[in-house]
């Protein structure tokens, strides 16, 4: 998950659909990207940077604590 992209897509007072629209892609697709299940390009990551007024590395920062969890059964 990025916690920084969401946040600021709910900080610029903007739906993921909205955002989804404004970019030309399938809200879908984006959705997938802010829960971190799909990787985007470093250029689409840009273009959100760009809409979102936001540094891109911040943006795509992933969640610390998702990237250590795990499911119950896997080390």
């Amino acid at each position: 998950m990025f916690p920084n992209l969401k946040f600021s897509i709910w900080k610029a007072g903007l739906r993921q659909n909205r955002l989804a629209q404004i970019l030309g892609i399938d809200e879908t697709v984006l959705s997938r990207i802010v829960n971190g299940s799909r990787e985007a390009s470093p250029e689409l990551q840009q273009r959100i940077a760009d809409v979102l007024h936001s540094d891109r590395e911040w943006l795509f920062e992933r969640d610390p604590a998702a990237a250590t969890h795990h499911a119950p059964g896997t080390p």
